[in-house]
Formats: C-alpha cells, sequence, structure tokens
C-alpha cells in the first residue's frame, strides 16, 4: 500500500532514533531542531500539523498588559500611617480617662482630710501631739492628694526632738505621720539653761510631763556655736563615758560633769558625799587614770584640807590641786607607785577654776 505516494514500508521500517524524537520532543521543538525531519513528519500525517498550529507555548508573554492599579502612597506608608492614627485614638482616649479620674480625685469630697482625727501620728514620746499638729494645722479641709509630704517631713524634721519623720497618705482621706525622736546622752549647760544633747551636737529642751534624765552636765556649751563643733566634742565625751565604763563598774554614774573644749585634756568632776574633785584625765587611757584616782583619793582627802582639783596627764607624775595652790603629794608604802614614778607639784600652763556641780 502507498500513503501520499509512498510506500507504507518506510513506516515500518523507521528507525529507533526517528521514533524517539517524534515521541518525545514537541513537534515545535523537532522542526526547529531538525527542519527537514519535520517537513517529511508534516507530509506523512497532516493531524500533526493541525494540533502543532492550534497548541501554544506556556511561556509566551500575554499580547496585551494588565493595567495594576495603585493608591496615591506605598503600602508600607499607608500602614504607618494607620498605626500612628491607632495609637493617637488610644492616646485620646487615655487622657480623657485620665482628666476625668484626676478632676473625681481632685474635687471628691471623699478625699477630704476632715480633722485631726485623720492624722495618725506614731512614734512619739517627748514630741507632744501639738507640736505635730502645728506642722499640719494648715492641711485641715485641704484634699489629701494636696498635701506636699515632703514639705511636712522637712517641717517637722526642724522640731530640735525629732530626728527623722516620714509622712504618707492613706487613701481615701487620711494621713500617716511617723515619728524617730533623738536620744539624748547628756545635759548641756548653755549659759544660765541647761538642755538635753544628743551624741550629734543637737540641743533640746526638757519635754514637758517631768520626765527624768540622768546625765552628766556637758559644759561650755553654746547655742552660737556652729553645730559642727558640738558634734566634734560629743564624740569626745562619748569615748571618755565609754572608756569609764569598759569595765562594768559604770563610774560614769560618778561624773557630774565633763568639760571636752580642750581635746587634749577631758576634765571629769567627781562627786560623792565628800564633796566635787575635778581630775584632768588627759586625752587616753581614762579608765586607768580614774583607777589611779579612786585609789588614793581617801588619802589624799585626808592630807588636804580641802581637795580641788587632781591631775592625771603627765607620765610618772601627780599633781594636786594644781589648780589652785600647789601641794607634794606622797603614796603610802603600801600601795608603792609603779618604778620610776615621781610625785611632784608642778602647776599646768593653763589653769581653770572649779566648775559648779550639776546632777
Amino acid at each position: 500500500m502507498t500513503r501520499n505516494g509512498r510506500s507504507t514500508g518506510d513506516d515500518e521500517f523507521e528507525t529507533p532514533q526517528r521514533a524517539g524524537v517524534r515521541a518525545e520532543t514537541p513537534p515545535r521543538a523537532v522542526r526547529l531542531a531538525d527542519p527537514v525531519a519535520a517537513e517529511d513528519d508534516e507530509e506523512l500525517d497532516p493531524r500533526l500539523l493541525d494540533l502543532d498550529a492550534e497548541e501554544e507555548s506556556p511561556f509566551l508573554r500575554a499580547q496585551k498588559r494588565v493595567t495594576v492599579r495603585r493608591g496615591p502612597l506605598p503600602r508600607r506608608a499607608a500602614n504607618r500611617i494607620r498605626l500612628a492614627a491607632f495609637a493617637m485614638l488610644l492616646l485620646g482616649v487615655a487622657g480623657i480617662a485620665g482628666y476625668q479620674v484626676y478632676r473625681y480625685g481632685a474635687h471628691s469630697w471623699r478625699f477630704r482630710v476632715e480633722s485631726s482625727d485623720d492624722i495618725a501620728i506614731s512614734g512619739v514620746h517627748n514630741v507632744t501631739r501639738a507640736q505635730v499638729m502645728e506642722v499640719f494645722g494648715g492641711d485641715l479641709g485641704r484634699n489629701v492628694f494636696f498635701v506636699p509630704l515632703a514639705e511636712r517631713k522637712r517641717q517637722l524634721e526642724q522640731i530640735p526632738w525629732v530626728e527623722t519623720a516620714t509622712v504618707m497618705r492613706l487613701l481615701p482621706h487620711r494621713l500617716a505621720v511617723e515619728v524617730r525622736e533623738r536620744v539624748p546622752v547628756a545635759f548641756g549647760q548653755v549659759g544660765a539653761r541647761v538642755q538635753l544633747i544628743d551624741a550629734s551636737g543637737v540641743l533640746m529642751e526638757l519635754p514637758p510631763g517631768g520626765k527624768q534624765f540622768s546625765f552628766p552636765v556637758l559644759i561650755g556649751m553654746s547655742e552660737s556655736e556652729p553645730l559642727s563643733t558640738r558634734a566634734a566634742r560629743m564624740r569626745i565625751y562619748t569615748r571618755v563615758l565609754k572608756d569609764l565604763d569598759s569595765d562594768g563598774s559604770h563610774n560614769s554614774q560618778e561624773i557630774s560633769e565633763v568639760d571636752v573644749r580642750d581635746p587634749e585634756d577631758a576634765r571629769v568632776t567627781y562627786a560623792d558625799a565628800g564633796g566635787t574633785v575635778l581630775v584632768h584625765l588627759g586625752d587616753t587611757d581614762f579608765l586607768n587614770r580614774y583607777h589611779l584616782f579612786k585609789a588614793h583619793l581617801a588619802e589624799w582627802r585626808q592630807r588636804f584640807q580641802k581637795l580641788e582639783s587632781v591631775d592625771l596627764r603627765y607620765e610618772r607624775q601627780v599633781i594636786v590641786n594644781a589648780d589652785k595652790a600647789p601641794a607634794p603629794v606622797a603614796l603610802p608604802s603600801s600601795n608603792p607607785p609603779p618604778a620610776g614614778t615621781k610625785f611632784a607639784v608642778k602647776k599646768p600652763a593653763a589653769t581653770r577654776g572649779k566648775p559648779a556641780g550639776h546632777r
């Protein structure tokens, strides 16, 4: 049989290479690679030509471009504007709510300090409630949020007895005041008056009510001197009394006055039934010098008609009545002094009169 002027035997003896190209390669690819073979294929099979003409490659571009509509702003900028608008809306709502809360807290009667019963005071013993209320008198009838806490704290700490103070709001309409008072350690003789004084050198008036205190009198104080000067003297005073009591015998209870105006000579006034004696202790070794004084006190009182002072500052020397009329001193053989100790009469360069006793 013949087909299109060819013998059908040609199809039967078609080579495998040609058969494989036609089976795996698209018709258009075969036509580009081998034009002669493509022409033969078209002559052999007209249907193949029709299919190839109708098929379109998926890789060809469309003939008409699609128009993409865009907004006036980029998408990222538009998103940022939306977020900013939302944040501003939230801030506006929060601001309105905050204003309403502030308006309510500032004008509501619920937050008004009506009377002194709305002010709780704790920690006062020597400070009276009247002294504290003098500070808060202007706050009665005021909104609790408008009470200046820092200013009230500063005013409370100006009271001499107050060391530190704390002021707090207790909603809805109360104030809490906590006071820590100063601890007196001595009496301070200021001119003709006697006041209490703490370890920092702050002078305090005697509290009302007749409360009793038992301290030595620190003489030579002045209200005009700076606080730093009094504080330095109080450090010497504290060191002297601490050393005198370091053996547990409470020797400080026998001291009626302390004079620490000279930092190199701490002078204490000993007082008992036999009278008062001014004792110069120097600036160190206070306890041993005081023990030496107590060991010979009875003997010196027997030998001298009036024992007024004893100076123990000098090495290997004891001076009796150096502040008035010097007199020789000798120790009994039963209680000899350390080897090389001499008891001489020597008047110091600076002499002071005997202070009056206070207890």
